[in-house]
């Protein structure tokens, strides 16, 4: 297998560089082929040959689901799009002249909203008058923490909604290499409680380079607000092999314990989306290392549709999630960026699927919660359909909330049987209206502040 040198522990990713020399390349027709490559000129592209050889079931492909999770296909770009990729790409304009073919591509890109919710006006803190890149700050007690040598995958999922990190666009990148400012940061705020470093994909990083961020959060003066240390991380599905043979993953087990040891929590945000990425002895054995050091496994993802939207695979997941001793946390709504319009599933199907899936499992695995959208406002958590005033409606609540006072409160939105995301939905009664009109502003009596104020008239995993 190209990528592995006849080792199938050390990782080399497979990317559109060497995908053609893998001999999986060979059992896709054509038109497969060209979708890779034309989509993958466009959206980022990056696997493994762990994925490749023990994840996908080539003899399922195109159907299969890691296969989907992992792989460019036709219908991710609109037919203009892709036909206008394709034909540059027939007539060597990648080759012949970079710099159009790049403007193009990134005219395309711009057309995907990247970076939703805000998230780069207005989750950015300050500090000293200055915004802090790579550091975002949305809800009260959780500040998310983008390590700039943790910006990459060890394999991308093609629904991703920060896709925009990993195609070479500077000016949409969140990263931040500057420990003192997380931790000067940090000892100004004590309501923050929770740090979630995310990416990308923290555990990219060498244990030596995770320790430089870690070590300070342990053993700095004035943090003792910080109770919870929380890691994004697709690793212990795409690549386990991270805490288990990587030649540092005995001393990233040993970080891990260095946090718990100091009584901090460490929860452990998996980002699991189908039952086949913890199937594998490696994975259990990853799981299991993982929660050897007193760390907590969360599963989330999002219902993504040729991927995960049916019942059965939910309820499998939460249930040998739980048998592995992970905890099923969220099932989110595909977010409004990238690949959307492929992947999204209507709000009313999200919710009867969450529903079937939830009376299939035992109490133990009804932690989770969903279905969820990390939305400008908040974590919208549609409740169900109902009837309201003698109409049908959808039934919500704010999990989290840039306004916290509107937290589990529940509100009504007219049902639409086509609506995929929040901004699709309207108010069912007056008093609905102060729920869809949340957004953030900044202090007036304390511009320089680095929390941003919020109140009514005015995502990520948290």
């Amino acid at each position: 297998m190209v990528g592995n040198a006849g080792n199938p522990d050390r990782y080399k990713a497979v990317t559109m560089a060497n995908v053609s020399s893998c001999p999986q390349w060979e059992q896709l027709g054509p038109d497969q082929q060209e979708a890779i490559r034309v989509v993958g000129s466009v959206l980022p592209f990056r696997a493994n040959h762990y994925v490749m050889d023990q994840l996908i079931d080539w003899d399922s492909v195109p159907n299969d689901p890691i296969f989907q999770l992992t792989f460019p296909q036709r219908d991710m770009l609109t037919p203009e799009h892709y036909e206008h990729v394709a034909t540059m790409l027939k007539e060597g304009v990648d080759k012949q002249d970079k710099p159009r073919f790049k403007k193009e591509i990134d005219r395309i890109r711009y057309e995907l909203n990247p970076h939703p919710a805000g998230q780069m006006t207005h989750n950015v803190p300050m500090l000293e008058g200055e915004p802090l890149d790579g550091i975002q700050h949305k809800y009260e007690q959780t500040m998310l923490y983008f390590p700039s040598q943790g910006q990459t995958c060890h394999a991308y999922c093609s629904f991703c909604f920060r896709w925009a990190q990993f195609v070479g666009l500077d000016d949409l990148k969140f990263s931040n290499k500057h420990v003192d400012q997380l931790v000067g940061y940090l000892q100004q705020h004590p309501e923050i409680t929770d740090v979630l470093f995310t990416g990308g994909d923290p555990m990219i990083m060498k244990s030596a380079v995770f320790q430089r961020y870690i070590e300070p959060l342990v053993n700095s003066d004035g943090l003792d607000h910080i109770r919870t240390i929380r890691i994004g991380t697709k690793s212990l599905g795409y690549w386990p092999q991270r805490f288990v043979t990587d030649p540092d993953a005995d001393h990233m087990i040993d970080l891990f314990r260095q946090i718990t040891d100091s009584g901090m929590n460490l929860a452990i945000m998996a980002h699991t989306s189908h039952p086949v990425e913890f199937s594998t002895d490696i994975a259990e054995a990853a799981i299991q290392r993982v929660r050897s050091t007193g760390a907590n496994i969360r599963m989330q993802s999002p219902l993504i549709k040729h991927v995960n939207d049916d019942p059965a695979t939910w309820a499998n997941l939460w249930q040998s999630g739980v048998e592995l001793g992970c905890i099923p946390y969220y099932m989110f709504v595909e977010r409004d960026t990238g690949a959307r319009h492929y992947f999204a599933v209507p709000l009313v199907r999200c919710w009867e699927i969450f529903r079937d899936a939830y009376q299939q499992v035992s109490g133990i695995a009804r932690t989770v919660r969903g279905p969820s959208m990390s939305a400008f406002p908040g974590k919208v958590h549609v409740l169900g359909v109902t009837e309201c005033d003698q109409q049908k409606a959808f039934m919500l609540e704010y999990l989290q909330c840039r306004d916290p006072e509107l937290v589990r409160q529940p509100f009504f939105a007219r049902f639409d049987p086509n609506a995929a995301w929040f901004d699709q939905l309207q108010p069912l009664r007056a008093s609905d209206e102060r729920f869809f009109k949340v957004t953030g502003e900044t202090s007036e009596s304390d511009p320089a502040s680095s929390v941003i104020r919020l109140h009514v008239d005015q995502d990520v995993a948290i």
